[in-house]
């Protein structure tokens, strides 16, 4: 007698189970998208204990008749598909037809559901696998589906749920990505009789960023469209004081249909290069639109994981587009320094750092006096925002006994800026005032300045009067053979001078500040961590990063009038001067309304 048998129905809707059905969670997934499938504008999602007790989704959507109800716990049987064909051109967010079938095999389920044009409803009750007869019912327009028990009749999988929170933190997960994608749905969310989120239909996305995250979020973020090649794309792309330590506020949406793609996640790291540390990810919630015959969505059990026909436009145009945006928006890092009123003394840790920072401002404005001798300006005349006349600088010297010359005093009159502690700019902006952070800033302009000219040509070298020498090891001879064209590139020449040791004989003029033994040290100590690594472009922007920091000019280095005005002037006219090359920022800024506040002014 043969061994191999055929399964009974309800044990294969038990092992696609397995499959769709991971968690609550993914109850409520497949039945919303059934409802906004069909043509609901409201939805209600009550759950009990994380949803190990009860789920019920009800809409008011176009609702099924007696065959329909019945035939829909059917194994894959579905409305949204006729042939083979139709499976090139899906449009819904359900297709497959095993969804109601895998749910009903694993729990109790009662489905209540009436037509528009139907005058009575019908129930239908299913308890893992064994179903009732199909009875008519009094209900409202639509349909509700209760889920009780789930996996009650399958222990095993049972006692690998989590606790009701963290179930409810899945499920709630899930409304969320609903909620964005369709924001002309009336949502309620409902866990143990408490509501924990009502959306209005009429809500727009920044409403709902802030109810279902912050404020917080919903204020920094920036609005990006484009509509090209086919390919329409709306982002709302966080600033980069918002960014997260992990991607968990990366939200990517095709057609309305929440994924997960690499192409697309990679393209996002790489415009947010040079605005972020790498250990950093950036918030965005991105809506992507493009014709359905241009990707497959049928590749994936829960629809989760979509295939591009063309992966590399979908790549080139999201990157484009949102580092379009990025560079082209001021990103100096905005301060809000609470009023001391609002800090609880004894507040703890975090309230106390917040009183030292406004105290050290507060005093920092009252108390700084012109000190002629380090930097020859008086900070009094222009915090206020307005030219001093010359009749009150005088009256000033007198109060203070400090003599400021005649010929120097209309350059103190004009002058908007001061360095701090030798490493930290002050300058004056027509709506506040910006601190700099002078090597950050530095940092950024030289390497901007290295990449503009690499990608046209090699950099300018110049010869070294005398060539200097230094040892190698083996792997580090080799290394700088493998990487000759790049060193090329970078304008830098050695040459064998002894057994195992090179000579420098020309360096980049544009690091001219740069010891050039140290910075081939540290280069070759680069290129044998990123040895393993294929993609050259990112080698080549790993090694000006290293350039560019230490060209810089140093935190504790007195820079001259000059050397701050050109700074300044060099930050207006460079690309991304908000970040440096490693993500850290290079300003941050008080308005003029946020200093007002802080003296009691408003």
């Amino acid at each position: 007698m043969g061994k191999i048998e055929s399964l009974d129905q309800n044990t294969v809707n038990m092992i696609a189970a397995g499959e769709v059905i991971e968690r609550p969670a993914s109850v409520v997934k497949e039945l919303v998208e059934n409802s906004i499938d069909a043509g609901a504008d409201r939805i209600s999602i009550v759950v009990e204990d994380g949803g190990r007790k009860s789920i019920i989704i009800t809409d008011n959507g176009f609702g099924m008749d007696r065959d329909d109800l019945a035939a829909a716990f059917e194994p894959h049987s579905t409305s949204k598909l006729k042939n083979a064909s139709d499976l090139r051109h899906i449009s819904t967010l359900g297709f497959r037809g095993e969804a109601l079938a895998s749910i009903a095999s694993v729990a109790q389920v009662k489905a209540v559901s009436r037509t528009k044009d139907s005058q009575q409803g019908y129930c239908l009750e299913i308890d893992c696998g064994r179903r009732a007869p199909v009875k008519p019912c009094s209900a409202d327009f639509g349909t509700s589906i209760e889920i009780r028990n789930l996996f009650y009749k399958m222990p095993v999988r049972r006692k690998f749920l989590k606790t009701a929170n963290t179930e409810m933190n899945h499920i709630t997960e899930q409304f969320i990505r609903t909620a964005l994608s369709y924001r002309h749905l009336n949502l309620t969310l409902i866990h143990n009789k408490r509501e924990l989120h009502h959306l209005s239909a009429d809500d727009g996305f920044y409403k709902r960023a802030s109810e279902l995250f912050s404020n917080q979020i919903a204020e920094n973020l920036l609005e990006i469209q484009s509509d090209e090649k086919r390919l329409s794309i709306c982002a709302y792309s966080g600033r980069p004081e918002i960014s997260r330590a992990n991607n968990k506020l990366q939200y990517i949406f095709l057609n309305g249909r929440f994924i997960r793609d690499k192409f697309i996640s990679h393209a996002i790291k790489e415009a947010y290069r040079g605005h972020l540390e790498p250990n950093r990810f950036p918030v965005i919630f991105l809506f992507i639109t493009m014709p359905i015959e241009d990707f497959d969505v049928n590749v994936h059990p829960t629809k989760i994981e979509v295939r591009f026909f063309n992966a590399n436009l979908v790549h080139s145009q999201v990157l484009g587009v949102i580092r379009e945006k990025l560079l082209s928006t001021n990103l100096d890092t905005p301060v809000k320094v609470p009023a001391p009123s609002q800090i609880p003394k004894g507040s703890g840790t975090a309230a106390e750092r917040s009183r030292e920072i406004t105290e050290a401002i507060n005093e920092f404005f009252k108390k700084h006096k012109p000190a002629h001798a380090q930097n020859r300006f008086d900070f009094r005349t222009k915090h206020m925002g307005k030219p001093v006349r010359a009749e009150e600088v005088a009256s000033f010297e007198g109060r203070d006994s400090i003599h400021v010359p005649d010929a120097e005093r209309e350059t103190l009159l004009n002058k908007r800026y001061i360095q701090i502690h030798d490493s930290f700019i002050v300058a004056q902006t027509d709506d506040g005032l910006i601190i700099v952070d002078q090597h950050a800033l530095h940092e950024r302009i030289l390497y901007e300045r290295l990449r503009s000219r690499i990608n046209t040509s090699r950099l300018e070298s110049q010869k070294l009067l005398i060539p200097e020498s230094f040892e190698v090891s083996e792997v580090h001879s080799r290394l700088f053979e493998d990487n000759a064209e790049l060193m090329e590139k970078l304008g830098i020449e050695i040459v064998p001078f002894g057994p195992k040791t090179y000579a420098v004989q020309a360096f980049p003029s544009i690091l001219s500040r740069v010891k050039p033994v140290d910075f081939l040290q540290d280069m070759v100590d680069l290129l044998q961590q990123a040895e393993s690594k294929a993609d050259p472009k990112q080698l080549l922007e790993e090694v000006l990063d290293l350039a560019a920091c230490k060209a810089a000019i140093k935190a504790g280095q007195k820079l001259t009038d000059r050397e701050i005005e050109q700074l300044l002037a060099d930050k207006e006219h460079v690309e991304r001067a908000s970040r440096c090359p490693h993500g850290r920022p290079t300003v941050i800024k008080f308005t003029l309304s946020e200093l007002e506040k802080q003296f009691k002014r408003t």
